[in-house]
């Protein structure tokens, strides 16, 4: 019995001699001097292919996406649903929108400018973004 108690004695002492060891051991990587690069932003992993286009922008250009999923992924910032119009850089080629007569006004702002429109399709149509419901 107290043979296997020395045994036992032993390997204890040498488990607990290595894991302090172990934990001793540690690795510093330093870059050097200078900001820390950014975490990359999580993407998703794929987009589905519905096709639900949004006009989107990032900086000055604009550009028609096949859906919102795509817009963010590429790291543009959905301006509106629909596609891009006209002389804005989007590949609507001038065509119209075309909006309901309901009136359900919301509040837009477009470079600091606010206004209200009689629904929300008026105000996208015009380049506007919604910031709330009803009158400005």
């Amino acid at each position: 019995m107290r043979f296997l108690a020395a045994i036992f004695s032993r390997q204890v002492f040498a488990v607990l001699f290595l894991s302090a060891i172990l934990a001793a051991c540690t690795v510093v990587v330093d870059d050097g001097p200078g900001p820390r690069p950014r975490p990359p932003r999580p993407e998703p992993q794929f987009c589905t292919k519905q096709y639900e286009p949004v006009c989107a922008r990032r900086g000055g250009d604009r550009q028609t996406f096949a859906n919102a999923c795509l817009a963010d992924r590429a790291g543009y910032r959905i301006v509106r649903d629909g596609a891009c119009h006209g002389g804005d850089g989007g590949d609507g080629g001038g065509e119209k929108t075309f909006c309901t007569r309901e009136y359900a006004p919301v509040c837009a702002r477009r470079h600091g400018e606010m206004r209200t429109f009689p629904n929300a399709c008026e105000a996208r149509a015009s380049d506007y973004r919604i910031v709330g419901e009803g009158p400005c």
